[in-house]
């Protein structure tokens, strides 16, 4: 008798563990599978409050900033132009000398070399000056490139209230970013609200 109510009582005990374990996976599976399909909707619907700004676009378009290049390219060939103009004077004065050496039309051996030394002194004053001219542009080319970074800064603050985006990232070309969705692209939108902060210098001396 005593075995008899061992065996029930153990099978009672086995089929409740069987419900239990079924209940629970089932209830596992369901919301598993709940989870699943909310996170695929939340990857759908909800966006990260980034950005980012395609830079080499933005500076394509950028009215500033081409006129800034403009300004930037003038002064570049003006003092070129005035390099190249010096440096053709100093030739025409060596090829005269050259000549007058060969033809033996200097008076003495001391006017000769007296005539030598200054243009050996004028063209060291000529590579001085490329060289002057050369770190000035350099220094002009950097003066822009930090004004051009705090102008698009400045704006970027304006352009980012109320707060839309918690971060906005720079990319020149594939930069550090190998994948971005599109969604997240705002390079038209900077630029538009740039160019129309933008007043030229002529119209705003008008």
């Amino acid at each position: 008798m005593k075995n008899t109510n061992y065996i029930i009582n153990g099978v009672l005990g086995l089929a409740v563990i069987i419900l239990f374990i079924l209940y629970f996976t089932g209830g596992r599976s369901s919301s598993g599978a709940d989870s699943a399909q909310s996170s695929v909707s939340d990857s759908v619907q909800a966006r990260l409050p980034i950005a980012f700004i395609r830079t080499d676009s933005l500076l394509a378009n950028y009215k500033y900033y081409k006129d800034m290049m403009d300004e930037h390219l003038k002064n570049v060939e003006k003092q070129r132009a005035i390099v190249a103009s010096r440096g053709q004077k100093l030739q025409q004065k060596a090829a005269d000398f050259q000549q007058k050496a060969q033809l033996n039309a200097f008076l003495t051996q001391a006017r000769q070399q007296q005539e030598y030394e200054s243009l050996m002194k004028e063209d060291q004053e000529l590579t001085a000056l490329q060289q002057r001219i050369a770190a000035q542009l350099d220094e002009e080319q950097a003066k822009m490139l930090v004004q051009l970074q705090d102008t698009i800064q400045a704006s970027l603050k304006v352009f980012n209230t109320p707060q839309k985006y918690q971060v906005i990232f720079s990319n020149v070309g594939t930069g550090n970013m190998f994948y971005a969705d599109d969604y997240y692209d705002i390079t038209k939108d900077v630029t538009d609200f740039l160019n129309a902060r933008y007043v030229p210098k002529n119209k705003g001396n008008e």
